[in-house]
């Protein structure tokens, strides 16, 4: 499956944004997706999950409550809203596929990744 990530931008403290990751070649809802991020120097973060159907979502603890993933089966793409946005969440951010729910927060677990778009957020 190829993905696309989108939505990334310039937003200042308490501001929100708004990813999108469009998904073709395969069967979307046969996927487990992820977002994960990666600030300059640091590793590879997971930040959100979503099952197949979209039933069940996990987070991170930093953003639970701030951020939210959901999905559209129907036009193949996932979303990260992302609301009180705060200067440590910038970074690179990257969606993600498996076709299991096995480690969900692991970067290496996942088979398929998206282009990251770039999260910059001001003080």
């Amino acid at each position: 499956v190829q993905l696309q990530a989108s939505g990334g931008g310039l937003v200042q403290a308490g501001g929100s944004l708004r990813l999108s990751c469009a998904a073709s070649g395969r069967t979307f809802s046969n996927y487990y997706m992820g977002w994960f991020r990666q600030a300059p120097g640091k590793e590879r973060d997971f930040v959100a999950g979503i099952s197949r159907s979209g039933s069940s979502t996990y987070y991170a603890d930093s953003v639970r409550g701030r951020f939210t993933i959901s999905r559209d089966n129907a036009k193949n793409t996932v979303y990260l809203q992302m609301n009180s946005l705060k200067p440590e969440d910038t970074a690179v951010y990257y969606c993600a596929g498996k076709d299991n729910i096995l480690a969900l927060p692991t970067p290496t677990a996942y088979d398929y990744w998206g282009r990251g778009t770039l999260v910059t957020v001001s003080s």
